[in-house]
């Protein structure tokens, strides 16, 4: 592919326990662009989160924090294996391999 795409991750909803605020899930989103933007692919996942043992109240979070647990809970091995099929996905688009239809 000849340009980078652009990655970035979104908080698409969290779950939590109403008594204290614990975020225990967050479901999320990862898009990948081309830098034309001609060519987009994207992910969803959830991931399950440890009770920690300082909560932050829940009116508090951002995004940014959510996205960082987030990826702290996936690890890096995962990152790289969700940004690779992003990018295959980005490929196939610009080079496809495979086509459906009748010739007629």
């Amino acid at each position: 592919m000849s340009d980078s795409p652009a990655i970035s991750w979104h908080v698409a909803n969290l779950e939590r326990e109403c008594v204290d605020g614990f975020v225990y899930q967050c479901h999320y989103t990862v898009d990948a662009v081309t830098e034309d933007g001609a060519y987009r692919s994207g992910a969803y996942g959830s991931v399950a989160f440890e009770r920690p043992d300082n909560l932050i109240p829940f009116s508090d979070l951002t995004e940014e924090l959510v996205i960082q647990w987030t990826q702290e809970a996936l690890g890096a091995d995962k990152i790289q294996e969700i940004d690779n099929a992003l990018i295959a996905q980005l490929d196939e688009q610009r080079h496809p391999t495979k086509a459906a239809g009748v010739p007629w």
